[in-house]
């Protein structure tokens, strides 16, 4: 909602913009924040070690193709496997067409996944102790 900060090590900032109107055909590899408005074909992923590389589709996106972010806050389409290694946001729009794998998942009404959702503990956090009996 409005005023909302982003989820912890979560890039605020937007470097990069596929507008309205826009098409891309083959991978894309980025950092820190990417917004698309527009479509890709093909597989949009953050370069390695970009723990706090955020992906943001909106309601008019549509992307084709995998997607391999930190964070991930999505209005739009995405058809293709889905990982997300820190944050998953699916607002009302929402749509992913493949299986997700995710750490933290915040599912708004109206959001739809067709495919599985598999948990993937975040490589950061550290193993929980046995519990004594």
């Amino acid at each position: 909602m409005f005023g909302k900060k982003p989820p912890a090590g979560a890039q605020a900032r937007i470097d990069s913009l596929i507008g309205v109107g826009t098409c891309i055909e083959g991978k894309v590899r980025f950092s820190g924040g990417l917004r698309v408005d527009g479509e890709v074909r093909g597989c949009v992923e953050a370069v390695s070690g970009a723990s706090s590389s955020t992906l943001v589709v909106s309601d008019q996106a549509r992307i084709e193709g995998a997607v391999s972010v930190a964070h991930l806050v999505l209005n739009g389409t995405i058809v293709g496997p889905v990982s997300v290694s820190e944050t998953l946001e699916m607002q009302p729009k929402a749509r992913i067409v493949g299986d997700v794998a995710y750490d933290s998942i915040e599912m708004h009404q109206g959001a739809v996944i067709e495919g599985r959702l598999v948990y993937e503990k975040s490589r950061q956090q550290e193993p929980m102790p046995p519990v004594a009996d």
